[in-house]
């Protein structure tokens, strides 16, 4: 790396550059779950794992191919691992202040249940958060293992879940009715396409069933990620990207043709209505996760890469509103709360849909930390968590001095490099 590189104001090498990292990362993932979950709005038929039979061009096929492969069942992972690396960070910033770590953060988890709940109720049945608040206090359990068993204990959770789904797939147990799941698509595609309140009934009858896929799957795949995270912030592996350039190289390596394999069954054999095609993946998705985040973060060191994390960073500062704001927007477009566009959208439009929602969530991010401490969603977890008024708006910095006359424009010893 040059040292024109280190210093350059818009790559800082203290502390705030590793939190710049983990802020551009975690804005990279908000738009990989964008990507996912607009597909649960913008049709009926994705949740109940197949795809809606209006749109069955090779364009749909391709798009849907696309998203299997390169999206589906990976970002996730990486949301969860950042919670995992976050929460050690958030441990050592209580330890520095000397205040009781474990009611904060029990709090915290309180308000992200309350939150979860409300999202998956009004909004998005898939709702993340809710899943996250319940495995946190599994983190909280585990917070002093040691980094070696963290990881070995997210190893076998990940190899449990797989054994689990191909028991369920050689037993026969987990047959799938692809005209059931038609039947239920159209159901629940006329569902969010009505009033509100229909919409809202809708969302609460499947909370059963995501119960269940997240017990099964989800729930314990997220929490190896919350382990690995919790290893990797341990040790401070993000705390200098460099010093570890050796080591994400060789994830890159392997992460991307182990990950690759298992997202091209996911893809190729139907999507995660086959089980043996979603064992696959979550066996290997994770390789595939840690390749994406080796690739960003080595990168993000080079200066071109650190203009990217800055202009990533901010959405993953404010990445629960952004999360929360995607489902707003996405209900609005997509079902009754607004136009009732549900099933009318092809998948390629639907993607670039993600895309332009992605972008203005990266402006007005931008725009809002520019003069916010926190996004809004962010400012009343943390009243929560800390319960105390949280600052609402940055403080203006002070003038600088105007700065005395330098030489002649010719001299270029007389330039004055702001920064």
């Amino acid at each position: 790396m040059s040292t024109s590189a280190v210093n350059s104001p818009s790559k800082p090498t203290t502390p705030q550059r590793r939190i710049l990292d983990l802020d551009a990362l975690r804005s990279f993932a908000l738009f990989g779950i964008l990507v996912v979950n607009i597909g649960f709005f913008a049709s009926g038929y994705t949740f109940h794992q197949v795809h809606d039979p209006a749109f069955t061009s090779l364009m749909d096929k391709g798009v849907h191919w696309f998203v299997a492969m390169f999206f589906e069942t990976k970002f996730y992972l990486l949301f969860s691992f950042l919670f995992g690396y976050s929460f050690t960070l958030q441990l050592d910033s209580a330890q520095r202040k000397g205040v009781d770590f474990r009611w904060r953060f029990l709090r915290r988890l309180g308000g992200l249940f309350v939150i979860g709940a409300l999202h998956a109720v009004l909004l998005f049945q898939g709702d993340i958060l809710t899943t996250y608040a319940l495995l946190g206090l599994l983190l909280l359990a585990m917070h002093r293992v040691t980094a070696r068993t963290a990881l070995i204990t997210a190893a076998v959770l990940v190899g449990l879940v797989v054994i689990q789904f191909r028991w369920l797939g050689l037993s026969g147990m987990a047959a799938f009715d692809a005209d059931a799941a038609l039947a239920a698509g159209a159901h629940t595609t006329a569902a969010l396409a009505a009033s509100p309140a229909t919409v809202i009934m809708e969302h609460v009858q499947a909370l059963p069933h995501m119960a269940v896929a997240l017990v099964g799957m989800q729930g314990p795949v997220a929490f190896a990620a919350f382990l690995v995270g919790l290893a990797a912030g341990r040790h401070r592996v993000l705390a200098d990207v460099g010093a570890h350039d050796r080591a994400l190289r060789l994830v890159q390596w392997i992460g991307f043709p182990v990950g690759l394999v298992g997202s091209l069954a996911l893809a190729d054999m139907g999507g995660t209505s086959d089980v043996y095609a979603l064992s696959m993946v979550i066996l290997t998705g994770p390789f595939l996760s840690a390749a994406y985040a080796a690739t960003l973060l080595r990168f993000f060191q080079s200066e071109r890469g650190a203009r990217l994390a800055a202009a990533l960073a901010p959405a993953g500062r404010m990445a629960l509103s952004n999360y929360l704001g995607q489902s707003l927007i996405c209900a609005i477009i997509f079902t009754g709360f607004g136009f009732g566009l549900v099933g009318r959208v092809a998948p390629a439009y639907v993607l670039l849909i993600a895309v332009a929602i992605y972008a203005a969530q990266l402006w007005l991010s931008a725009r809002w930390m520019a003069v916010h401490t926190y996004g809004p969603i962010e400012w009343v977890l943390r009243a929560v968590t800390n319960l105390e008024i949280p600052t609402w708006r940055r403080t203006p910095a002070p003038a600088r001095p105007a700065a005395a006359p330098g030489p002649a424009s010719g001299d270029r010893g007389g330039v004055l490099k702001v920064g």
